[in-house]
């Protein structure tokens, strides 16, 4: 889901070995940068569009179109020198299958975050009610869920501290190049907010969730 620490993940796996090629390392959202290929950002934006859908109203199924389908295959041509890479964007839950219907054995990592925090930074960047944030927390996390039940890829909690150690589990799990926790520079804590700034009521179907994201978590 979008807010949820997947940035700070990402640029840490850069850090331990994983190439990702030209990302963005820098936007008013993402001190650090958001760490997204802006051509895979932008197919997946039009493939959504063109299913009926966008981020933040996703369709309930997706199918890839073949332009589509020449894009993501030229996308990944653009890999083909490197041993260990990889690529961000939260709107990849929402069209994995057809990545995966290429990249069989892809290694899927995962990420989550406080429902209240994610609905929190959604209101303040978009100015969606929490109402809102809430229900885009939940279809998002729903997915990752049921991707997790089928594939059995590990998962982290952006909530978890330190976060540092977490990602040092993540690191030796999928062995990684470095595992050098010295070099992993990337996470900053003071750029996390780690407590709601209010206290709304959360649906409990939102809180179940996010218990049942808890005992997959690292």
């Amino acid at each position: 889901m979008h807010r949820s620490g997947t940035s700070c993940v990402t640029g840490l796996l850069e850090q331990a070995g994983v190439f990702l090629g030209e990302v963005a390392k820098k936007n008013p959202w993402n001190l650090k940068g958001n760490q997204e290929n802006s051509r895979i950002m932008a197919m997946h934006t039009e493939l959504l569009r063109l299913n009926g859908g966008s981020w933040d109203a996703p369709p309930a199924t997706v199918v890839w179109p073949e332009e589509s389908q020449h894009v993501r295959d030229a996308i990944i041509a653009t890999y083909q020198h490197s041993p260990l890479w990889g690529f961000k964007d939260p709107r990849t839950l929402l069209v994995l299958d057809g990545w995966l219907e290429v990249l069989p054995r892809v290694q899927l990592v995962g990420i989550f975050r406080h429902p209240v925090l994610v609905a929190e930074s959604l209101q303040r960047r978009n100015h969606f009610p929490l109402e809102k944030g809430f229900e885009l927390w939940s279809t998002y996390n729903r997915t990752l869920l049921a991707y997790h039940e089928r594939y059995k890829f590990p998962v982290l909690s952006f909530d978890s501290d330190p976060f540092t150690h977490r990602f040092a589990l993540l690191a030796r799990l999928l062995d990684l190049p470095s595992s050098v926790a010295a070099e992993w520079d990337f996470f900053d804590p003071a750029l996390r907010h780690v407590t709601p700034t209010a206290d709304p009521s959360m649906p409990d179907d939102v809180l179940r969730l996010y218990l049942a994201l808890q005992k997959i978590a690292l």
